[in-house]
């Protein structure tokens, strides 16, 4: 039990469902081992978001840097730009970690399907757009639990609110 004291409002987080999404990942570009670990760059060439308040397409051309640490543990690094079905261009960045056992995580890497309660995955992703219908995603931080099915990465994320 903590013996710093809070207001009420910082003893619990409120989370509303914002969208579902999926991605489609080129294979990944390999750079090896370098000084802070073994890198790969996943090229995003599409995919598909919904949610209650937008939906639409994942355009051409973002990027998932990734970043397995010593530990085994990969860092994300995301930026993807989205497209609302009614035209809106919406930036979205996140980070990550997905983790687990070794056995696993080499499942993931070869492509194999695993389940998602299997391994750790979970994102922290921002927006920025200047449509104003949508000003709304740049005043909130979102989370996201991630599954990486041999498709490519499926994630729900909820507004913090």
């Amino acid at each position: 039990m903590s013996t710093i004291a809070l207001p009420a409002g910082l003893e619990t987080l409120r989370l509303e469902p914002l969208m579902a999404m999926t991605l489609i990942v080129a294979p990944p570009i390999r750079f090896g081992a370098g000084p802070g670990g073994e890198r790969r760059v996943g090229v995003v060439t599409g995919g598909r978001f919904e949610g209650d308040r937008f939906a639409g397409h994942v355009l051409d051309g973002g990027a998932d840097w990734q970043l397995r640490r010593s530990d085994g543990a990969w860092l994300i690094d995301c930026r993807l730009v989205l497209q609302t079905d009614d035209g809106a261009i919406v930036g979205m960045q996140y980070s990550g970690l997905r983790h687990g056992p070794g056995d696993v995580m080499d499942r993931l890497a070869q492509g194999d399907p695993v389940d998602p309660s299997e391994y750790y995955f979970r994102i922290t992703p921002t927006f920025e757009t200047a449509d104003p219908r949508y000003a709304w995603l740049n005043q909130l931080v979102g989370v996201g639990a991630g599954h990486r099915p041999p498709s490519g990465p499926v994630y729900k994320v909820w507004s913090v609110v």
